[in-house]
């Protein structure tokens, strides 16, 4: 996964978390435990009702076990400022 994320730094990405965020932004940095630091990043928050909320957050830093799932965006249409979508459930991760 670090040869991945080297190749990102300083691309945008889309970051999945455990509890169904989904956080956009630029990729600084990262570590070992796969700690993420987004730049400029945004929260998208997805509802059935209604279009897209996007929530500024700035720099962003996401701890690396809740991360499920990082994808480059290799480029953006305005497409997605129109959906509407089911928010994703958290991820539960069982234990024994």
């Amino acid at each position: 996964m670090a040869s991945t994320l080297s190749e990102w730094t300083d691309k945008r990405v889309c970051v999945i978390t455990c509890d169904g965020r989904s956080i956009w932004g630029q990729l600084t940095g990262y570590d070992q435990l796969q700690n993420l630091i987004l730049q400029q990043s945004e929260e998208r928050v997805y509802s059935v009702d209604a279009p897209v909320e996007v929530v500024p957050l700035g720099l962003y830093l996401i701890r690396g076990d809740n991360v499920v799932l990082i994808s480059h965006v290799s480029e953006e249409d305005e497409t997605w400022k129109t959906v509407q979508a089911q928010p994703l459930n958290p991820v539960v991760q069982n234990v024994l």
